[in-house]
Parts: C-alpha cells; sequence; structure tokens
C-alpha cells in the first residue's frame, strides 16, 4: 500500500543532513559544554555554532536566541515571565492575545487569570486574521504583553505581526508571537518586523523533537525560566542538549538556504490539490483565507461526514492527515480556531487539515484526491443525512 504523510503541521521527518550532523554528538563529542577540557569546548563549540544557525534564520543577534525544551515552554517562558516580572513592577495586569491561539498560549493565559491577570481573547475575521483596529482598542493603561501567533497551526493564517507588533511599540507594550508553525515557512526577520520574544520548534522544521527556542530582544529583561547552573546565559539550567540543538542548528541552515524554493513548491503543490479536490467533490470548503496563508497548508470541510470518520477511512489507504492541532487531535471537541471563524459546529466536524511538507510529491497528491473521491461518495452514502441527496 502506497503511504502518503500530509501532517507536515504536527511533525516533520528528521532531514538525512540533521542527523548526520547530530550522530558525533552522541557518541564520539560527548563531552559536557559547561567541562573546561577539549571534549567541553568542542560541545560548547557547537552550541555556538547551532545558536548562530537558528539567529541567522530570523535576523536575530546570538545572544538573543536561547535554547529550550520546545516551543510549548518557549510560549510558557515568555508569558509567564514577563506577567509576573511587570507585575511586580507596578506596571500592570492585562495581557492581550487571541482566540485562535495554540494551547500552550491559551492554557498558559488561563492559568494567568488564576493568578488575577486580565486576558482579552481578540477574535478574528473570516479569513482567520486578527483586526489590528480591534487591538488598538483592546489596550488599556494596564496592558503588559501582548501575544499573536505568526501562522495558525490549524487553518496557516499569516497574521500581520508587523501591525500587532508596531502598535505594541507605540504603546510601550512587550509583543510576543508564536512561530512554531511560521519558522522555516515564512520571511522572517525579527528586527524589521519589531518582534520583542519569538518562541520556535525544531521538529517542524525537520529537525529534531525536544528542542526548541526563544528568541528575547536586547534589552528585553525576562528572568529566568529553570534555576540551577549558569547555562544559556543563566536563564535557563540544565546540562544542554548538546546533539538536539546541534540538529536545530543544521535544520536552521537548510530551512534559510532552501526557503524561497521550499515556499513556491508548497503553494504550488497545495493550490493544485485544493483545486483537484473543489473540482471533484461536491461540498467542499476552504477554511481561513487564501492570500495570506502558510504555504503547506489546505484546512477543509467536507459537508454530510464526519471529520474522523474520513480520516480513519483515509488511514485505512496509507494516508496520514489529522482533524486539527496534534495536540488536541485525539479529542471530540470542536476545533476552537474554525468556532472562532463563525463556522457552524456540524462543518467543524467535517474538517480535515491537510498539511504538504518537502517530500511531498504530486503523485501523493494525486493519489491522495483519488482515494478522497471514493471514500468521501462513501461516507455520503452511509450518512444519516444522506437521504437529502443535497451534494
Amino acid at each position: 500500500m502506497r503511504q502518503v504523510y500530509l501532517d507536515y503541521s504536527a511533525t516533520t521527518p528528521v532531514k538525512r543532513e540533521v542527523l548526520d550532523e547530530m550522530i558525533p554528538y552522541f557518541c564520539e563529542k560527548f563531552g559536557n559544554p559547561s567541562s573546561l577540557y577539549q571534549y567541553g569546548e568542542d560541545a560548547a563549540a557547537a552550541i555556538n555554532k547551532a545558536r548562530n544557525q537558528v539567529a541567522r534564520l530570523i535576523g536575530a543577534g546570538d545572544r538573543e536566541v536561547i535554547f529550550t525544551s520546545c516551543g510549548s515552554e518557549a510560549d510558557n517562558w515568555a508569558l509567564i515571565g514577563t506577567a509576573h516580572s511587570l507585575r511586580k513592577k507596578g506596571r500592570g495586569n492585562h495581557i492581550i492575545t487571541t482566540q485562535i491561539e495554540h494551547h500552550a498560549i491559551l492554557h498558559t493565559c488561563k492559568a494567568l487569570e488564576k493568578e488575577g491577570f486580565e486576558v482579552t481573547y481578540l477574535g478574528v475575521k473570516p479569513d482567520g486574521r486578527i483586526d489590528p483596529e480591534e487591538l488598538k482598542q483592546a489596550i488599556t493603561d494596564k496592558t503588559i504583553l501582548i501575544s499573536v501567533m505568526f501562522v495558525n497551526n490549524e487553518m496557516g493564517a499569516i497574521q500581520p505581526i508587523r501591525e500587532a507588533a508596531a502598535i505594541a511599540r507605540e504603546r510601550d507594550i512587550l509583543f510576543h508571537t508564536d512561530a512554531v508553525q511560521a519558522l522555516g515557512n515564512v520571511p522572517i526577520d525579527v528586527k524589521e518586523l519589531g518582534i520583542d520574544m519569538m518562541s520556535m520548534s525544531a521538529h517542524k522544521i525537520y529537525g529534531p523533537k525536544g528542542i526548541g527556542a526563544l528568541y528575547i530582544r536586547k534589552g528585553v529583561v525576562l528572568p529566568g525560566f529553570i534555576h540551577g547552573g549558569a547555562q544559556e546565559f543563566g536563564k535557563r539550567a540544565g546540562t544542554e542538549s548538546v546533539p538536539n540543538m546541534v540538529g536545530f542548528g543544521k535544520a536552521a541552515e537548510l530551512a534559510m538556504e532552501q526557503l524561497t524554493d521550499h515556499i513556491e513548491r508548497l503553494t504550488s503543490l497545495r493550490d493544485y490539490f485544493i483545486q483537484e479536490v473543489t473540482e471533484k467533490i461536491s461540498n467542499v470548503y476552504i477554511n481561513g483565507g487564501m492570500e495570506h496563508r502558510h504555504p503547506g497548508n489546505a484546512n477543509l470541510t467536507f459537508d454530510f461526514i464526519e471529520g474522523e470518520a474520513l480520516l480513519l477511512y483515509l488511514n485505512l489507504n496509507g494516508i496520514s492527515v489529522s482533524t486539527g492541532s496534534a495536540c488536541s487531535s485525539k479529542s471530540l471537541v470542536p476545533s476552537h480556531v474554525l468556532a472562532a471563524l463563525g463556522i457552524p459546529v456540524e462543518r467543524i466536524h467535517g474538517s480535515l487539515r491537510f498539511s504538504i511538507g518537502d517530500f511531498t510529491t504530486k503523485e501523493d497528491i494525486d493519489y491522495t484526491v483519488e482515494c478522497l473521491v471514493k471514500v468521501v461518495a462513501t461516507l455520503r452514502e452511509i450518512s444519516s443525512v444522506s437521504g437529502e441527496k443535497g451534494w
């Protein structure tokens, strides 16, 4: 059976070049970077190189990139660290974010609300993007942080980050963005965009799992998140995961070299996929706008069927897709992202996220469309509403 992976927004395979770069640091170059002898110096040099590679991808300085265990940790650190630090200084207790954030942001905000912080959750327009004017109206004299994700993980909307960051800067408010889905998929220059803090993760750009990073602009004072040793400039204690850091660095280097071709190729395959599906299957809807969208994202609603059933049938045909975020895909709770778009619950349940990546081929797309045509027809025939024959 043909195997087709179309869930690159959930995770990506480690590229061979990345793995080859990592392997020596498991065995031959296994030293602790804090040690003063050669083994330690070799490991420390590898970390410095990796930090530079990640920094170059986003237009940052080396010392502005702090490695973490994942994007979720980076999100938690940015929000919790900022909130506690600025409230203690008497700056305020109000945070602004959006309704469509990853749960690493939303759950952290809910936890902060229990501590007495006030949080405003901005809605989005039908295309999945926030309205900068609504952001302006939400600011109060107690606002200390604005956090708007760069690219939505479910329906791929690219947010107006430059405008949002500028609004924050005008009011002397710190601006954070979760760029886990954006990194390596859209051009990012943190200086040009005016970003103060930005979360990243390696496993979305063909690097290893278990390693992420938080960009902290020079001049932004964020308290340390893990206490102990002096690692990561004294901000995050713990013996460094050198192989993972090296892998992140190499993945970032490749992403930077291949960014233009990567975007063009994914956009072409995505548009071809959407065209084929919408021409060959009736009552299919694209969730979110197409103008400002992740190049590999196609979030589609198939009327009159359940997305979970469609996912399982596709899996039986060797095709891997998702009903939404990998962090909530095992839950039957309707997607909070699609709900924020105003999509009815019954249509949300018929939605799937197809995300295309570097190893996706046109043959993969053709096979997926062929299977979709058959499976959708079968499921609609046995659907409880099939008697309507509205398709």
